[in-house]
């Protein structure tokens, strides 16, 4: 018989204090300076923040909201509000107003944190906030801002608590954390994660992500606290002993470029929007920051021509995938030590799929009777995961609940794939972005990745338009990187190297930016909506 210790967040911290006494934060404060504290330091302050939330009537199971930055009290909150039992509720500040209440709502938070960025926004959806809702602002007294709500001070909380706290010891299904999808269609929906899953996570992006993740490294999260927790670096980092460089509100190229520089950065990790900014600097400093060894990519397919910019500057890339719903991390991308020694043509084309699943993830694909269809890196269907850091349902949505699991219990992530006998995962697109024309399929991913190797391009975008004859065919939306804007011809001639010519996009639009979703991605929802009525040319 052996011991049944539950899993618990908190237990991380207290680990990475006596295992890691080095390692911690370094944050970029919305006051304008930069703030160092170690796991330990930020231990005795979870502890605080604790004692100091039970004073305003926080206990087991009610959220705290945060409405916040990537920085050192963000992560606190991360790990006293779960600590003590309570549930921690990040928010996308990018969300639009209808959106943000009615998660508060949903969620019925009892506190708030905000950052300083985002006191105007609150004071904007003031009379429309549940009037119970505690408002705490993540600064010191010397910058409370002016308001003519009741704000309460972080710091204040803080003072004067003890640096201890006496943990409960909770069933590791205790809820720990809950985020929203980013609800492109119909209201968001919650994923309430566990201290059970949390951790295992945590444990299985270490193991398996172990070139970022390791003792005395220098993570970069560009990927917000706010998005599906950072996946899940703010628990995987203090495990392994690795340094997390907090960014703040600044996420230009030139900005990031400057931090990672200045706190030798060994990895960053965020969506390829990002990475575009930070490559573009590169090129025009000449050189990737000091000691950059790893970038991760995920939220969107990065495109090829990106990965292989960092790769010949010597930054190795590792593409993964996941979901909110899956905590998030479900794939891979690091080669294994045999597929180092393929060529770097074959390795840039692995390394530009989604990659491989990480242990305790199962993947399958299926066709439209739910069969499933074979791992031979050509049959293309929906796909299906499940695994211990993957929601059985929605939080407090049981009509969303019932139809996203199927009859064995997997979770149908709503994108349609192909994983190849290499056990690596290609995302074709989501379901209601692929486009259907003459009873065929056209992956938007797949054009859009290859028209971005043009140097004319600075971002695109494929979407379908209807069509009389074909149902629907593919218009390419280019963002151009200067006054040359590339013609349809030259764009053309790129995809015949790797496409049938029926799948060429009939149409380019130009624009000056494409629309993005709250998590950074291209909203096709709003180019659809854009270009509806738009009349392609009769070229098929």
């Amino acid at each position: 018989m052996m011991m049944n210790q539950p899993l618990s967040i908190i237990e991380i911290l207290r680990y990475a204090c006596g295992a890691h006494p080095g390692a911690g934060l370094v944050s970029v404060r919305t006051e304008g300076d930069i703030h160092r504290e170690t796991y330990a330091e930020a231990y005795g302050r979870a502890a605080q923040l604790a004692h100091g939330l039970g004073k305003l009537g926080i206990g087991p199971g009610d959220r705290v909201a945060t409405l916040a930055w990537n920085g050192y009290r963000h992560f606190e909150i991360y790990y006293g509000v779960s600590g003590m039992g309570a549930v921690c509720h990040t928010i996308n500040p990018r969300l639009s107003a209808e959106q943000m209440l009615y998660i508060i709502g949903h969620a019925e938070d009892k506190v708030l944190c905000v950052d300083l960025t985002f006191v105007p926004l609150i004071d904007a959806l003031a009379d429309h906030l549940p009037k119970s809702l505690q408002l705490v602002v993540l600064t010191d007294r010397a910058h409370m801002p002016d308001s003519a709500l009741n704000l309460l001070c972080y710091e204040e909380i803080l003072a004067g608590e003890a640096t201890q706290y006496d943990w409960p010891i909770l069933d590791e299904q205790t809820a720990a954390a809950l985020c929203y999808t980013s609800g492109t269609t119909g209201h968001p929906k919650g994923a309430l994660y566990s201290h059970r899953s949390t951790v295992m996570h945590a444990m299985t992006v270490a193991i398996t992500l172990n070139k970022s993740l390791k003792e005395g490294a220098n993570i970069l999260p560009v990927v917000p606290l706010f998005h599906v927790n950072a996946w899940g670096l703010p628990y995987a980092a203090p495990l392994v002993g690795s340094s997390l460089i907090m960014p703040g509100p600044k996420l230009d190229g030139a900005s990031l470029y400057d931090l990672m520089e200045a706190e030798t950065v060994t990895s960053a990790w965020g969506v390829p929007t990002v990475w575009m900014g930070l490559r573009a600097e590169i090129e025009k400093r000449g050189q990737p920051p000091k000691g950059f060894e790893q970038v991760m990519v995920g939220g969107s397919a990065a495109p090829r021509s990106m990965i292989e910019g960092f790769e010949k500057d010597g930054v190795d890339v590792c593409h993964a995938w996941g979901m909110t719903e899956m905590s998030p991390v479900g794939t891979h991308g690091q080669l294994s030590e045999p597929m180092k020694s393929l060529p770097w043509d074959e390795q840039m084309r692995l390394k530009s799929l989604q990659g491989r699943r990480l242990f305790g993830v199962e993947l399958k694909i299926v066709d439209e009777q739910g069969n499933p269809l074979p791992h031979d890196g050509k049959a293309m269907g929906e796909l299906y995961v499940r695994g211990n850091t993957i929601v059985s349902g929605y939080f407090n949505n049981p009509a969303a609940s019932a139809k996203a699991l199927d009859a064995e219990g997997w979770f149908g992530t709503g994108d349609v794939a192909t994983i190849n006998a290499l056990g690596f995962l290609s995302i074709q697109d989501r379901s209601k972005d692929l486009i259907k024309s003459g009873g065929e399929w056209i992956s938007s991913i797949d054009l859009e990745n290859i028209v971005m190797g043009s140097p004319k391009v600075a971002a695109c975008a494929v979407i379908a338009i209807p069509h009389p004859k074909w149902d629907e065919r593919p218009l390419l939306v280019v963002v151009p990187k200067g006054e040359d804007k590339p013609t349809l011809d030259e764009l053309h001639e790129m995809l015949l190297a790797h496409v049938a010519k029926w799948q060429l996009p009939d149409a380019v639009e130009f624009v000056a930016d494409l629309p993005l979703t709250a998590t950074g991605k291209v909203s096709k929802l709003t180019l659809r909506k854009q270009f509806e009525g738009y009349q392609l040319p009769d070229v098929v």
